[in-house]
């Protein structure tokens, strides 16, 4: 794809070089700065003031001035021309003669011996632009010769050549270019490499330079541009490796050149303009006639037979800037990247990342939207740039204005769609995508406000999931500017996220509290009433926990409690006092009762007024229930299970107050038992259970509970208490014809008590409280249980005993061996007590012998809080 790099501009017109001289040829040139030698097919130097003029709209000229000409002397055209600047010398190539010319005079050289420098029978030969010597009043050449197989290398000095080297080569040569050590060499058959120090040589492609005109041109340190088979230009290193793709030009090229990144190619009719970064043809001139090209320190020279031109290279910021217009992104970007040598650091990293941004924008018009995020990363851009494209993102606080030179053609997000709304979406979809990427990054340093408002509209219109996430974290969103956007969604759910994290929790809530009542419409949440008990539960303002929290008991009260019951205890929130919540849920029956019963269960707080509270409570919701006329059996039934479990198991309610709230109460006797339970008066207990309720299951549990954590002689107490009850009323204790109707039931009652719990019972005792008319079948079970239990106690003491006189008896033996043993005492022994030295024989021997005074065993044991006595109080002298 084309490109203009270069113009071609006259340099030297046909007149000003030869007059009307036809027959006068151009045969070649040189440039050193602004002077420009001509050297022609009659044997003269033509020498020039070349001026660069550029005018006001950029256009390039030149203006030439002839300065000098002079003619060599010799008969044939002059072959070569270079300069060596630091001798003030031209080399000029003439007749196969080297010789030296002054630069300003033209006048030709003499040897400091007279005679002239020159070196004769010479083909062609090259400067060396690298030299290895680094003698600066010195230049090197490499001569070829027109009779040998030689390769020879010069030192040129102001008036003299010395000969430093001569390499043999396989073929004629026909062409060189030199680099260091390193020869090129075209051969008539191939091109090679060179090292003149060592002698080294390495052989890199075939070419006939019969057919055509071989090309060695130095282009850089240790690297060469060869014209090659096939109209292939190729890239050698002095390791004889190509390091590049080679170009494609013309078969027929006579000429090249190298201004990077860009290769020129001569050939009969057209100039030719291919990159070195992708090898692909950039621009093609027609120039007819041309036989040189050259390239003198960056400045691309050619000529033809009667004149000279320029080809003058474009500034690349205007290259890569016509690349982008015509939307010609990688190659802009290929040709910034390589331009990168030829422009200062600071104003390439500029330049770089301006060409990466406008190449985003360039490639997010057209939807490539992953291209397009790379090059915005790659190029720092300021995201602000791309979110002005969408209209009412910015927040209208925002002071950022757009970059100039704009980076792209577009007013905004809809002159770029140009109406279509699928391409509109598919554009606010990316930029949701890129700014959720880049806004923890720095890239957003100094416009996080502008970001997190754009993201925000965005997922407010775009109905995002990410919305709330957004709001729930850490974030900059303006309010003034998100309100109405929200409003304008109904997102009221996330505008009360953003009043809760800009501290107006009051806004939050009442917002909230209009959605749940209907006053609002928002389908955010469903469940935004539990959401608002959870955020009055965590919320450290008593005073918004106050105010709020009647809407959320009168919504409903089992789920509004929990602002109160579930709110988390921390050291960074005030807690609520119990009794003020009490006070407050006053109102609430319900509410209360939950609240009480957080406290009592779950807390487990041993407060007298919280488990009375709660017991009359539970009361309360029974007796409400029982005078129901459509009662609900299961609800009396889980209310009654908790009212007795709270009976039985607190021991700081007031019993009596509550007896006396049951005290007429005939449906709640159970109740009423457990009660009496507490006052001690189990008797009265047993009685409701055995002869009120006839429910001799719950009576047997009475004593199991009542007796729990008793010992057990409690226990036994509470069983005969009970089976005094079953027994009263059975028929065989009164054989009367006015027995009770149920004193049958009675009688089992009792026989499945004993048998049930006979080793609870004193048998002695049973037997003599059992009618005397019972058979012994039914007790079979408790009695069989009885004898068993009395002849284990009995053997078990018999033991028990046997043990105690095994160890008396061994107590015994251990003391008759210690009164055997005779007890030393001596002044010089002291007491193991006091340890003072014995005075008296008079002594205590403690166990294992060792004696003590006697006045110290006794403060022992006045000491003691055990007086404990001795093992062995004997006296021994």
């Amino acid at each position: 794809m084309s490109v203009k790099a270069f113009e071609l501009v006259p340099a030297v017109e046909r007149d000003l070089l030869m007059g009307d001289k036809a027959r006068i040829n151009i045969e070649c040139i040189e440039c050193c700065g602004k002077h420009l030698y001509v050297g022609t097919n009659d044997c003269f130097i033509h020498h020039f003031l070349l001026v660069e003029i550029t005018s006001s709209k950029g256009k390039a000229s030149f203006s030439a001035q002839k300065l000098l000409h002079k003619y060599l002397g010799l008969k044939k055209p002059v072959i070569e021309l270079r300069a060596a600047s630091a001798l003030e010398r031209l080399i000029v190539l003439c007749e196969g003669i080297v010789f030296l010319v002054d630069m300003v005079t033209l006048e030709t050289v003499p040897s400091a011996a007279g005679g002239g420098a020159k070196i004769r029978g010479v083909a062609a030969f090259c400067i060396n632009e690298n030299p290895i010597n680094g003698d600066p009043f010195c230049v090197e050449i490499g001569v070829l010769s027109t009779k040998r197989r030689t390769v020879q290398i010069y030192r040129v000095y102001e008036d003299r050549v010395q000969l430093v080297r001569e390499l043999t080569t396989p073929e004629q040569p026909c062409a060189v270019s030199l680099d260091g050590y390193f020869l090129c060499l075209a051969l008539t058959t191939q091109y090679i490499i060179l090292n003149y120090n060592t002698g080294a040589s390495q052989d890199l492609f075939p070419y006939n330079s019969e057919e055509r005109r071989p090309i060695v041109k130095r282009i850089g340190k240790e690297e060469f541009l060869l014209a090659a088979p096939g109209g292939l230009g190729m890239f050698a290193s002095a390791e004889g490796v190509s390091q590049r793709a080679p170009v494609n030009w013309s078969e027929s090229v006579i000429g090249a050149a190298v201004c990077f990144p860009y290769v020129v190619a001569l050939d009969e009719c057209f100039i030719t303009v291919h990159s070195m970064l992708d090898q692909q043809l950039k621009q093609t001139l027609s120039f007819r006639d041309g036989h040189i090209l050259q390239d003198f320190e960056g400045k691309v020279i050619l000529a033809s037979t009667k004149a000279v031109y320029v080809l003058v290279p474009l500034p690349l910021e205007r290259q890569i800037q016509d690349l982008l217009t015509n939307h010609r992104v990688e190659e802009a970007l290929i040709l910034t990247e390589g331009a990168q040598r030829n422009i200062p650091k600071d104003k390439f990293q500029n330049l770089h990342k301006r060409i990466l941004q406008q190449a985003g924008f360039i490639q997010f018009s057209q939807l490539q939207f992953l291209e397009a995020k790379e090059h915005f990363r790659r190029g720092q851009l300021d995201v602000r740039e791309l979110i002005s494209l969408y209209p009412l993102l910015l927040p209208a606080s925002s002071s950022f204005t757009r970059c100039h030179p704009p980076l792209h053609e577009f007013a905004d997000l809809n002159h770029l769609a140009q109406g279509d709304q699928e391409k509109v979406l598919r554009c606010k979809k990316f930029l949701i995508s890129y700014l959720g990427e880049v806004r923890s990054t720095e890239v957003v340093n100094g416009c996080r406000e502008d970001v997190d408002t754009a993201l925000l509209k965005l997922f407010a219109e775009q109905d995002h999931e990410s919305l709330l996430d957004l709001l729930a974290s850490d974030n900059s969103c303006v309010l003034t500017d998100s309100i109405p956007w929200l409003e304008k969604y109904h997102k009221y759910f996330a505008l009360g996220l953003l009043y809760h994290y800009n501290g107006q929790d009051s806004a939050a809530l009442q917002l909230w509290i209009q959605v749940v009542d209907g006053d609002l419409q928002d389908s955010t949440r469903s469940d935004l009433y539990e959401y608002i008990v959870d955020f009055l539960c965590s919320s450290s303002n008593l005073d918004i926990v106050w105010k709020y929290a009647d809407w959320a008991l009168r919504k409903d009260p089992n789920i509004g409690v929990h602002i109160f019951t579930k709110r988390p205890a921390s050291k960074g929130q005030l807690d609520l006092n119990p009794d003020d919540v009490i006070t407050y849920l006053g109102k609430h029956n319900q509410a209360l009762l939950l609240y009480l019963e957080h406290l009592v269960l779950d807390r487990k707080i041993q407060k007298e007024k919280f488990h009375t509270n709660l017991a009359v409570l539970y009361l309360e919701r029974v007796m409400s229930l029982l005078s129901e006329s459509r009662r609900d059996e299961k609800q009396l039934t889980t209310a009654r299970e908790k009212l007795q479990a709270l009976l039985r198991e607190s021991s700081l309610y007031r019993v009596q107050f509550i007896l006396g709230k049951l005290e007429n109460c005939e449906q709640l006797l159970l109740e009423r038992a457990t009660l009496h339970g507490k006052l001690e008066e189990h008797d009265k207990a047993l009685h409701i259970l055995v002869h009120n309720l006839r429910d001799f299951p719950s009576a047997e549990a009475f004593c199991l509970w009542a007796s729990s954590g008793r010992d057990s002689a409690y226990q036994q107490e509470l069983f005969h208490l009970l089976l005094g009850e079953y027994l009263d009323g059975s028929p065989g204790k009164a054989q009367t014809a006015t027995a009770g109707v149920g004193s049958g039931e009675l009688e089992m009652a009792a026989v499945d008590l004993l048998n049930r719990h006979g080793e609870v019972f004193d048998a002695v005792r049973v037997l003599r409280m059992l009618p005397e008319g019972w058979s012994l079948q039914l007790l079979r079970p408790f009695l069989g249980r009885a004898v068993r239990a009395s002849m284990h106690a009995c053997r078990t003491s018999k033991i028990a005993l046997g043990l105690a006189r095994s160890e008396n008896l061994q107590l015994l033996h251990d003391r008759l061996k210690e009164c055997k043993k005779p007890i030393f005492v001596s002044e010089k022994k002291g007491c193991h007590l006091c340890h003072n030295t014995f005075s008296e024989p008079s002594v205590v021997c403690l166990p294992g012998g060792v004696p003590v005074h006697t006045h110290c065993v006794a403060q022992r044991v006045r000491d003691s809080p055990t007086k404990r006595q001795l093992t062995n109080s004997s006296n021994h002298t």
